[in-house]
């Protein structure tokens, strides 16, 4: 089963923030393929279910607690094996944001994610796995201006001046995972 998780905060104060990446990505993929997202409180998540083993999953947890919820999900909706240790899940893409990347730009990489993020390192304790794909979404417009620190800029709304970007980077990640 292909998972496409989108990693992101709870609640609209943190609906259009560079965090939430991850949740917009999500969105954009179940909208192209016309998929209503639906609580599941089992797996502390929002889940839309596609044609050919396709689960989306919104953690509703905030981004430090991810791994509880997707760990839920994964043992909810799909088959894992949680007596392994560093398995490759190849069919697992986990959607983030990422400050290494400037904003506009992303990476897909296996097993491999930015220096710092906390909602991974709570995926990698609780799935005891980094072997899954890492869709590393540049949020990152501060122009080598680093006087805010990264945890406190990441909880900020993308400025209107980066909408436009904002939402060619969502549609160029989200028509590369339907691929």
């Amino acid at each position: 089963m292909t998972t496409i998780v989108g990693l992101g905060n709870p609640g609209t104060e943190y609906r259009s923030t560079r965090h939430s990446i991850g949740h917009m990505v999500v969105e954009k993929i179940a909208a192209e393929l016309d998929l209503s997202f639906e609580s599941a409180k089992k797996t502390h998540s929002q889940v839309a279910r596609g044609k050919n083993d396709l689960l989306l999953i919104k953690p509703e947890t905030y981004m430090n607690d991810s791994g509880r919820a997707v760990a839920a999900a994964l043992s909810y909706f799909g088959s894992f094996d949680w007596s392994e240790r560093d398995q490759e899940l190849s069919e697992l893409f986990v959607v983030h944001d990422d400050l290494d990347i400037e904003l506009g730009e992303f990476k897909l990489q296996l097993g491999t994610g930015p220096k710092i993020h906390n909602g991974l390192l709570s995926l990698y304790q609780h799935l005891k796995t980094k072997q899954f794909w890492h869709v590393r979404v540049g949020v990152d417009g501060r122009a080598g201006q680093r006087t805010l620190p990264g945890s406190e800029y990441v909880l900020q709304q993308f400025l209107p001046s980066e909408r436009e970007v904002v939402d060619q980077v969502v549609e160029r990640v989200a028509q590369k995972l339907l691929r």
